[in-house]
This record gives structure tokens, C-alpha cells and sequence, in this order.
């Protein structure tokens, strides 16, 4: 069984002016994606950030929700969000997973720009499974990933495109993570 992970990179980032920024968590990216990891069978959801303030956020968050009266409020969520896993870089991810598996994931991006180089969802798992590697699918926030972390990746997934006849392709990231996840 191929085991799959995720992670949403806040840093670095690329904004609409094409400058290297990190973008702020939100909420949102981690109940909605947890939950959708959950749903898919991912083994750990990790929220990528280097700023401090924003890991303590996000530790808050996990803590209130791992408190008894939360998890019997909503046990689903308590759940879901049981596996996240903060980090400062997507070396430390790396080095977790390999911590976990013996070796390095295939890590695949995505981007709604992407156009060479391209790899089907499907394809990755072919590849995943004949290698006997897991799985790190990222996710960028903002205007997508900085290019320094692109070329880190085996492979660029094929963006999802959708049925705009103006060809408008601006997913948000819980969006994109759902369908990816839900095909890989």
C-alpha cells in the first residue's frame, strides 16, 4: 500500500507581482483540508510555515480542538485534524516522512500554471507503486509555489483545468486539494 501525504507551503510563495512572500494561514486550509486528507486515507496533513506566530496559531487551534469537550462536540473533526503536523520548511517534511518510511517520497506539485513536464494524477500512482515509494503531494497558497520548490519535486502534476470557455483556472487550495486528493 502506497501511503500518501500532503502539505500546504506558505513559504516560499510567489505573490501576483511575482515576488517571494509567505502568506498567512487560514482557518479554513486547516479544518477543510485535514478533513478532506482524512477522507482520502492520508496518512499526515502538514501546514508549512516559518513564522513562528503563525505555528503558534495553528497549535492553538489543534489544541482546542483535541480537548475533551471539542472531541465530543464534534468527534469528526477532532479526528481529522489529529494528524496535522506544523513544520518551517519542506525539508523538515521531507526529513519526517523519511523518518517514517526509510526513504524519500515522490514529491509532486501542483500549479494551476504548469505546462511542461506534466504527470497525471494517475501516472503518479503508477510511478509511486512500481517504486514502492509514498507519497507527498504540495500544495502552494497565494499565486502558487516559488519556483526553488518546484524544481525540488520529481513531478509536476497536470494542473485541473476546468470547463470556463475563457479559460479562468483559480481553484482555491481546499478546492484543489479535494480533487487531487481525491484521485490520487
Amino acid at each position: 500500500m502506497t501511503h500518501k501525504y500532503l502539505a500546504l507551503i506558505h513559504y516560499p510563495i510567489t505573490n501576483k507581482r511575482g515576488e517571494v512572500v509567505t502568506t498567512s494561514v487560514t482557518n479554513m486550509d486547516i479544518h477543510d483540508i485535514a478533513r478532506t486528507c482524512r477522507t482520502f486515507g492520508y496518512k499526515n496533513y502538514y501546514i508549512v510555515t516559518p513564522i513562528i506566530k503563525q505555528q503558534e496559531l495553528i497549535s492553538e487551534i489543534l489544541e482546542y480542538w483535541n480537548q475533551d469537550f471539542a472531541n465530543d462536540y464534534n468527534p469528526d473533526r477532532y479526528d481529522a485534524l489529529s494528524f496535522i503536523k506544523v513544520c518551517p520548511s519542506l525539508e523538515e517534511v521531507l526529513f519526517d516522512i523519511e523518518r517514517q518510511e526509510g526513504h524519500r517520497p515522490l514529491v509532486a506539485s501542483t500549479g494551476a500554471n504548469f505546462k511542461e513536464e506534466l504527470t497525471s494524477p494517475r501516472k503518479l500512482m503508477e510511478v509511486a507503486q512500481s517504486e514502492n515509494r509514498a507519497i507527498l503531494l504540495i500544495f502552494g497558497t497565494g499565486w502558487g509555489l516559488h519556483h526553488s520548490i518546484v524544481e525540488q519535486t520529481d513531478i509536476r502534476l497536470d494542473p485541473i483545468l476546468g470547463k470556463a470557455s475563457d479559460g479562468y483556472n483559480h481553484l482555491s487550495v481546499r478546492s484543489a486539494a479535494a480533487i487531487y486528493a481525491s484521485q490520487i
